[in-house]
């Protein structure tokens, strides 16, 4: 296996330590992983999920030590979908646990699987719960997951349902989030961590390379994102930077990413030119909870991959959301608020003029019809 290290610090770990961050600064791990170029024309044959791009992924669709075969649920390969002449949707609300958070699940579960951790620890303002529980129940593999007492009952219900249990926090998602990050100090515990863990991000990359693979070896012109922690956002850096350096695009595409006006600490950072948060955003409601995230710890590799594409940072508001999520409904893609937000973005900002592929999220069915008030 290979190595963790901090990109701040240039501390490295080795990935069996079950070391959830670096211990010098306390930041988000990053993978000493380098890809290798995935054969678009030997796909084929290959694995209907997204272990078939097995050259790119930090553990192997198969290996002697942990059977014939990966922890998987059919995960990815969703299609797309056109919206307009230019605007096509990837449907990934269809998804097992209906999210594409699924993605990063999958890897993590995976790593957990051959690491043999006492227990397995996330937390999630739902979706990423939901994902995790699921998969740690396909991987047999004890599970807690710390939401914060706002998640919606549906997604409370979800994550019960696959076993695992349940620490519901009072707060908000920062709150569960240090509950959970304090349990992972704990001996023998695995800290499923989609945003600290880097696993998760080289699972979330396959987002682009199903892209990639179903336009014939080619992407958008744009990508268009939501970003809270920014887990699709930067596993899109990752693929985008991995399809370039291996001659497989010619162009990147430029990352433009989506935020709730309300909770906006990267919007707000992006517009100031500055290379970090400013402030951690006040914690306003929003109908994006998904994505109402006031002080995402990989921010600065945010700003910097979406600067590195020439990309952007645009934000969107309630009402707008609502209208975004009724507008997908008329045509027949009932999905969550948090998952039209680039939807929504389109509309408000005009981004129809180039070839866009935005990401449908989570399944409207998680948290019902965003009602106008």
């Amino acid at each position: 296996m290979t190595d963790y290290q901090c990109a701040m610090c240039e501390v490295r770990s080795p990935v069996e330590t079950l070391t959830w961050c670096c211990p010098q600064c306390r930041g988000p791990w990053d993978l000493d992983f380098a890809a290798g170029p995935v054969p678009r024309n030997s796909l084929s044959g290959r694995t209907n999920s997204l272990w078939r791009y097995e050259e790119a992924l930090p553990l192997a669709a198969a290996d002697a030590s942990r059977g014939p075969q990966a922890v998987s649920l059919g995960e990815g390969r969703t299609p797309l979908v056109p919206l307009t002449e230019t605007v096509t949707a990837k449907l990934d609300f269809l998804m097992p646990t209906l999210s594409f958070k699924d993605r990063g699940a999958v890897m993590l579960a995976e790593l957990a699987r051959h690491l043999k951790p006492r227990r397995v620890i996330a937390d999630s303002s739902g979706n990423a719960g939901t994902s995790i529980a699921a998969y740690c129940a396909r991987a047999g593999l004890d599970c807690t997951v710390y939401v914060p007492a706002t998640t919606s009952q549906k997604k409370v219900e979800q994550i019960s349902a696959h076993g695992a249990r349940l620490d519901i926090v009072p707060g908000g998602r920062e709150e569960a989030a240090l509950a959970a990050r304090a349990a992972a100090d704990e001996d023998g515990v695995f800290y499923a961590s989609h945003v600290y863990n880097p696993y998760f991000l080289h699972g979330t990359k396959t987002y682009v390379y199903e892209i990639w693979e179903d336009l014939g070896g080619r992407l958008p012109e744009t990508l268009v994102v939501p970003a809270g922690n920014g887990t699709l956002l930067l596993g899109a850096s990752l693929a985008i930077e991995e399809l370039h350096s291996h001659g497989l695009i010619a162009e990147r595409p430029a990352l433009i990413a989506v935020q709730a006006s309300a909770v906006a600490p990267l919007a707000f950072a992006f517009r100031a030119g500055a290379d970090d948060i400013l402030a951690p955003a006040a914690t306003t409601p929003t109908l994006a909870e998904g994505i109402a995230i006031p002080n995402p710890p990989r921010a600065r590799q945010i700003l910097t991959a979406v600067r590195a594409t020439g990309g952007t940072i645009l934000t969107v508001t309630e009402d707008q959301i609502r209208a975004a999520q009724l507008d997908l409904a008329g045509r027949g893609l009932f999905v969550e608020p948090t998952g039209v937000a680039c939807w929504a973005a389109i509309g408000a900002h005009g981004l129809d003029d180039r070839t866009t592929v935005v990401p449908l999220c989570g399944a409207g069915a998680k948290t019902g019809l965003a009602l106008r008030e």
